[in-house]
């Protein structure tokens, strides 16, 4: 049976206009050391705004995320054969005390232009790029 998954993920933006990326911790199943930005996969039956909101507040402590709203999706068969589809969020926070949960081991506020330079899927680099194109 084929199976069909949602991921979210959110560009956070702080008063600067930089945007907060997590380094996926060296024992994460996926991509371990590299760097992602705060989501996950929603869960059956969960309102996808109440899912990326959930996931930023697990995976990064933040609270005030305002004007979050979704600016970008795209899906991709994975190696598995499952289907994949992403959300990309983008919103604004005035809060810079991020508490990373235990799938990630660091943080960084970044530009644009530094996050690409960073270690990080293609699809996140696209989803950054599109933001700012």
């Amino acid at each position: 049976m084929q199976k069909i998954y949602v991921a979210q993920k959110a560009v956070i933006l702080d008063s600067e206009g930089k945007l907060l990326t997590i380094r996926r911790s060296q024992t994460h199943r996926i991509d371990p050391g590299g760097w992602d930005l705060p989501g996950g996969d929603l869960e059956f039956g969960e309102d996808p705004m109440v899912g990326i909101i959930r996931e930023v507040r697990e995976e990064t402590g933040l609270s005030e995320v305002h004007n979050l709203a979704p600016y970008d999706v795209e899906g991709h068969v994975a190696v598995n054969q499952e289907y994949w589809v992403t959300i990309a969020y983008r919103g604004n926070s005035g809060e810079n005390k991020v508490t990373l949960s235990n799938e990630h081991d660091d943080f960084q506020w970044v530009t644009m232009s530094e996050f690409i330079k960073l270690k990080s899927s293609p699809k996140l680099r696209r989803f950054i790029q599109k933001l700012w194109s």
